[in-house]
């Protein structure tokens, strides 16, 4: 299904985001949440790699196995991080053969240990530049980029990362999919900047339910993300492994049901190669389907 089906008027589309598991146990169990989370039809699942495309192999065969496996549209991510355009092609080639439906183009982080992202030689230094290159020679693939609600950390202003991102949707990005965040405002205000500067595609919002306090600190800290207050100071409450999950769950609804009375054209859940947290969410929230 291409994206403008999959995100059209009236309906809200639904993707799934895992990470390639590092055991044989992770990977069973990652299938094993699978088979829960498709029985709410995701559009499209897909799959990142680690850093510098650490696990890209690894990636190819996630995502293959969950299309042969569950019969769904998948995404491989990809990015610029320690490739030359060569390499770039190589990876789409064998995204091609495998029968991948959609790429996350992007530009990624820096390599650990350093601060500021540098292009290989014969490399690419921005995702829009990938963009172009996955449009322009391998135009069968839907394109997916990221976007930033509170802002790239690496970018100096908001307008500079809207420019950004503008410049990745006009080299042909079919979608955006957002970081992760827990404020609807800066969702919502973010949607309101895109609309205002020429950015028509569907604007998707990513949503990781907070079940455990010391994970999603970890995490908005790599990210920016801001965390409500008052949202922390519940969790803080209670210990318990359970009690967290319980109150993340309950977070996630409430955000998600005001995001689809506001009218979002899909959402794309971090599962974190698990299916509880969503499935606690998509069996509250009703998306239009």
């Amino acid at each position: 299904m291409v994206f403008s089906q999959i995100y059209r008027p009236g309906r809200c589309g639904l993707s799934f985001e895992l990470f390639p598991p590092k055991t044989r146990a992770g990977h069973d169990a990652m299938v094993g949440h699978l088979h829960q989370l498709m029985q709410y039809r995701p559009d499209f699942v897909t799959c990142t790699y680690g850093a510098g495309g650490s696990t890209r192999a690894k990636t190819l065969e996630i995502v293959s196995e969950v299309k042969r496996t569950f019969q769904v549209p998948v995404a491989s991510h990809l990015t610029c991080v320690g490739s030359t355009v060569q390499q770039l092609r190589d990876y789409l080639n064998q995204a091609t053969e495998a029968g991948i439906d959609h790429i996350v183009a992007l530009r990624g982080d820096p390599p650990k240990g350093t601060t500021e992202f540098t292009p290989v030689e014969g490399g690419l230094r921005y995702a829009s530049e990938l963009v172009g290159l996955i449009r322009e020679e391998y135009s069968h693939f839907g394109v997916v980029v990221a976007g930033y609600p509170e802002k790239h950390q690496e970018a100096p202003s908001i307008e500079v990362d809207l420019e950004n991102l503008k410049r990745k949707v006009d080299a042909g990005a079919d979608a955006v999919i957002t970081q992760l965040f827990y404020e609807n405002f800066d969702f919502f205000r973010f949607r309101d900047r895109c609309d205002r500067i020429g950015i028509r595609v569907p604007i998707i919002p990513g949503i990781l339910p907070m079940t455990n306090l010391s994970q999603i600190r970890r995490i908005s800290s790599m990210c920016g993300a801001r965390l409500p207050e008052a949202f922390v100071w519940r969790l803080q409450e209670n210990e318990d492994p359970d009690w967290q999950f319980r109150v993340g769950v309950d977070f996630a609804i409430v955000q998600v049901e005001q995001l689809v009375r506001e009218g979002i054209a899909g959402v794309h859940f971090y599962v974190l190669n698990k299916s509880q947290a969503a499935s606690h969410v998509m069996q509250a929230v009703r998306l239009p389907r």
